[in-house]
Parts: C-alpha cells; sequence; structure tokens
C-alpha cells in the first residue's frame, strides 16, 4: 500500500521497542538535559542519535563534523560509531555546555575522538578551509538563521561521496505556514529551497522528529 503512514502513540512506542538500543550514558546524558533551561526541546531523540551513528557507519566515517554541540549526545553517538582512530570535530559557542558533555564522552570511553572548537561557527568553518574535501559526515544542528552559511561551508568541507545532515529542518511545521515569517523559518525555508534544487547533492527528506534532511554530495 503507498502513502505515509500515520504515527499515533502506540506505533511509536512499538517502533522504539523493536528498534532503539540504549545504554546507561546515553539515558543519563538525556535526562540530565532536559532539566536544564530549553533542554527538553533542545535535546536530540535518541531514535535520531542512533540514525546518525548508522549512517556514520553506512558512510564508513572516520572524519566527522559537527556544528552544534549542546551537551554532546548526538557527538556521543557520532564519536561511538567511529573506528578508534576517528575522530569528530565539534563546534559550539558555550563551554559550560561542553564541559558538562565531556564528563559523558569520557564514560563512554570516546573522549579522545572528540575535539572541541568554541566560539562562533562561522569562524571555526572558515578555520577549517584548508580541509575541504576530507569530512566523511557533517551533522548540522545550531543557529537555525545561519543554516544556509553552515550548509555552504559544509559542502565545501564534505568529500564527493560524503553525507551532510541536518536537523529541524521542518521546524514543527511551521515550513508550512504563510504566517510564520521569523527569522529562523524563513532560514529554515531557504535552505530547504536551496537544497531541493541543488545539483551538488542527492537530497531526502526525513518526516522524523523535526525534520531530517540528508544531502549527499556528488
Amino acid at each position: 500500500m503507498a502513502g505515509q503512514i500515520s504515527l499515533n502513540p502506540d506505533l511509536f512506542r512499538y517502533i522504539t521497542r523493536i528498534s532503539l538500543r540504549d545504554d546507561e550514558v546515553l539515558r543519563e546524558l538525556r535526562e540530565f538535559t532536559a532539566q536544564l533551561p530549553g533542554g527538553d526541546a533542545m535535546r536530540l531523540m535518541p531514535e535520531e542519535g542512533q540514525l546518525l551513528a548508522l549512517l556514520a557507519r553506512l558512510a564508513g566515517a572516520t572524519t566527522v563534523l559537527e556544528i552544534g554541540t549542546f551537551t554532546g549526545y548526538s557527538t556521543l553517538c557520532l564519536a561511538r560509531a567511529l573506528p578508534p582512530h576517528g575522530r569528530v570535530i565539534t563546534c559550539d559557542i558555550n563551554r559550560k555546555w561542553t564541559t558538562i558533555a565531556a564528563d559523558y564522552w569520557r564514560r563512554a570511553g570516546v573522549d579522545e575522538r572528540i575535539e572541541v572548537r568554541i566560539g562562533p561557527a562561522a569562524r571555526t568553518l572558515a578555520a577549517l578551509a584548508d580541509q575541504a574535501g576530507t569530512f566523511d559526515l557533517a551533522f548540522i544542528d545550531a543557529d537555525k538563521a545561519s543554516y544556509r552559511d553552515y550548509y555552504e561551508a559544509c559542502v565545501h568541507l564534505v568529500r564527493p561521496g560524503g553525507l551532510i545532515v541536518l536537523d529541524n529542518t521542518l521546524l514543527s511545521g511551521q515550513v508550512t505556514d504563510p504566517a510564520a515569517q521569523d527569522a529562523d523559518t524563513v532560514a529554515i525555508r531557504e535552505v530547504n529551497d536551496l537544497i531541493a534544487c541543488d545539483d551538488r547533492v542527492e537530497v531526502c527528506v526525513l518526516p522524523m522528529a523535526d525534520g531530517i534532511t540528508l544531502a549527499l554530495k556528488n
């Protein structure tokens, strides 16, 4: 039968039961993050973290770029998916959150695979310009108003055949609401429209979590 299935709570619980593989460190980090101001809205769904890890393994990734660290849940998922010599370069503007994250990374035994860069993402990305075409996967989950700039930088930095993953590209459904003209929504619409017709990549949008866009660099 063709068509999009509706995801009711019972079906969601069933999917979680048959697919989610969780552990104590991940659960504790999610629970801690949920208690922070705005943390419940900003934390990654465990299913999305598991998807990121799967994508990294499918890509055979050894070098990953992450824009937006927060408390490091997605960073942890990505780092676990890498071989021992792999690395995640993750950037954030707030050292407080990455300091919290580092404790969980140590507990998971992946802290040596993670390099944190503190400062505006635009500055970090500019500093990585000489590493063009070397990253296997990039994950964008930071300030929405800058998504287009982050995407363009990642197209430059990711190798051919590499993957760019953008989070929150459906923005709670606001992308289809003409009355929603705030800066974040406008910026997400713009990057969505750009990727839709960008012949540098193959694209797929997943109606999962708050919308996940996969862009495979040609």
